[in-house]
């Protein structure tokens, strides 16, 4: 029913705002004739609805976010039944194991907040832990197995958001994951593929072998229904005592056994002392409209508006959509939001960073200087970080969620790599992560070898490691417009950039932004990376400028709504199968 329903409003979405007549044909402009054909100016649509939207990257996550809009539930619940079903149904990235952030605005009171709750080392954490005999970092340990795990942090988040801003019981946004996971997922060719790509790191754990795979190590086959019995247990649990089900009693308890069995570092008291936090948002603006997105531990806010601001310099409009000259003018300033980035950020409870110069105009001026519009900087010298200090006055997935009385969430979670650790706690059924390969492991060496201070994101116990994940919304008259954000790990900043780009400077509606291909440039002298199918004139255009560039595989998945005059617009990115847009 909920695919008929999506099906006829997209029909009716041509443009944004009010659609065009049925029997009208749409001339060029957007404006309606009587020739007796339908037409429209956009090749893609988004769906529409007047009551609000879910956004995700599996249809049966949208479909339980949806459920909860149609029953009363707000953004918040919504988000909350989303969260927890991705957990089931995508388990190499939707997570309770693992850790990410969630902006909310609520409109009944005009404000807007960002949760944290990206995880934290382990109390027992040290540098020397991580690295092998040569002093570098040893990635078999900071990546795969029980001590690649930091103390997780999906549950404290989401408890915390329905806490304080939830509306629906909590049992009832709980209880669409406990039955999946008791009745089963029936696999795509999609799911089935993902876990033979991950059977080598899945097959750390003992849980994970049997969760994922038959007793003889074969695949499920696609078609065939895979049941999690375990995390069904502990999201009852959770269901039961909040985020207490998760942090202590039994599934502590099994956590913290199975950590000790396998030389992990997390403990009892570690799960029983997280703490989600919620902080202001970071708060900038683009050709006047205003931006909300996440401060630290996300590297990735701040280091979008300053982007933001280089770019703001500059007539992306009238260089054109997809041209080589408003590429170029990207991919530079990208690269110098890198360089700052790598230089200045860290987890501002552990250290000081200019986060108002990031944000201020002032400096993305000076930055944007450092732009030539005919030729590439590609070398560090030329791109280098600059002083945001002078301007103080200081697998992952997505998914968007709108209410038809205007709230809205943003939030991005993830496992680290797909698959997290490849640990699946005994008896307890849920991944962990791996984001103790997150902290700068390489450079503290060298720092503490030369005696020079700790880089921002070096390893501390309690500490949050950097994070790319930049849930984002953009408001136009004091409300929420453009809900948005993506997976990707590094590319996952650039993806949203583009995403605002499209919307605010080329005016592509929510699913044209979405479907157009992405750059990814990174600081100098990375190559510029392009995904399939950019038109071969603009490469050749590029090449002549200067850029490295470097054919690359499909960016994020940036689930995305647009909100113009209180209807919701959604756009399912189709770079992961399964995702999907339902309107309640």
């Amino acid at each position: 029913m909920f695919l008929r329903r999506g099906l006829a409003l997209a029909l009716a979405a041509g443009l944004i705002g009010a659609p065009p007549a049925f029997g009208q044909e749409v001339e060029r402009g957007g404006r309606p004739s009587q020739r007796g054909l339908l037409e429209y100016p956009s090749i893609h649509h988004p769906v529409v609805s007047d009551r609000g939207m879910v956004a995700s990257q599996d249809d049966q996550a949208s479909q339980a976010g949806a459920d909860v809009l149609r029953r009363g539930g707000n953004a918040v619940d919504a988000a909350v039944a989303t969260a927890f079903v991705l957990a089931v149904t995508l388990p190499r990235a939707g997570n309770i194991g693992g850790d990410g952030f969630m902006l909310l605005h609520l409109a009944a009171e005009n404000r807007t907040v960002a949760i944290d709750y990206r995880s934290v080392a382990p109390r027992a954490a040290r540098l020397e832990m991580f690295l092998g005999p040569d002093g570098k970092e040893n990635d078999a340990v900071s990546s795969v197995g029980w001590r690649a795990a930091a103390v997780p942090g999906t549950v404290a988040g989401l408890w915390l958001a329905h806490s304080k801003y939830g509306k629906r019981p909590w049992v009832e946004l709980v209880q669409p994951a406990i039955e999946i996971a008791e009745h089963g997922v029936r696999l795509s060719h999609d799911e089935s593929f993902a876990f033979d790509w991950g059977r080598e790191r899945l097959s750390t754990s003992p849980q994970a072998k049997r969760t994922f795979y038959r007793t003889n190590g074969a695949l499920f086959s696609p078609g065939e229904v895979l049941k999690q019995p375990e995390l069904a247990w502990t999201l009852r649990l959770i269901q039961r005592s909040g985020a207490d089900g998760f942090y202590r009693g039994e599934a502590a308890r099994r956590f913290a056994a199975d950590m000790r069995a396998h030389g992990g570092l997390i403990t009892l008291e570690d799960l029983a002392a997280y703490r989600a936090v919620e902080r202001p948002t970071l708060v900038g603006s683009y050709r006047g409209l205003v931006v909300h997105t996440m401060p630290p531990a996300s590297a990735g806010g701040a280091t979008l508006l300053e982007m933001l601001n280089i770019l703001e310099r500059f007539d992306l409009k009238s260089m054109g959509q997809g041209s080589a000259q408003s590429i170029h003018v990207m991919a530079e300033a990208m690269k110098l939001g890198y360089a700052d980035r790598y230089r200045f950020l860290g987890d501002t409870d552990f250290v000081r960073t200019p986060l108002n110069g990031f944000i201020s105009k002032a400096y993305g001026t000076e930055r944007a200087k450092l732009i030539s519009p005919d030729r590439a900087r590609n070398t560090p010298a030329e791109m280098p970080p600059g002083d945001p200090w002078r301007f103080e006055s200081p697998s992952t997935t997505h998914f968007s969620v709108v209410d038809g009385q205007g709230n809205a969430v943003s939030n991005t979670y993830t496992l680290g790599s797909d698959f997290g650790s490849g640990v699946s706690v005994e008896g307890a059924g849920f991944l962990l992560n791996n984001q103790m390969n997150n902290y700068a492991h390489n450079e503290a060496a060298e720092a503490r070898a030369a005696g020079r201070a700790a880089p921002l994101n070096a390893l501390a116990p309690g500490k949050r490691m950097l994070s790319t994940m930049t849930p984002t919304m953009v408001f136009k008259n004091g409300k929420p417009w453009l809900v948005t954000g993506t997976p990707g790990g590094s590319t996952i900043i650039n993806t949203v950039l583009q995403i605002v780009v499209n919307t605010v400077d080329f005016g592509l509606n929510i699913a044209e932004a979405v479907h157009q291909p992405r750059i990814f440039q990174g600081a100098a002298p990375g190559p510029l990376n392009l995904e399939p199918n950019f038109n071969p004139d603009t490469v050749a255009l590029l090449k002549a400028k200067g850029h490295v560039v470097r054919p690359y595989e499909t960016m994020g998945s940036a689930q995305s709504i647009l909100v113009e005059n209180g209807r919701a617009y959604g756009a399912a990115d189709p770079r992961r199968p399964g995702a999907l847009s339902v309107a309640p």
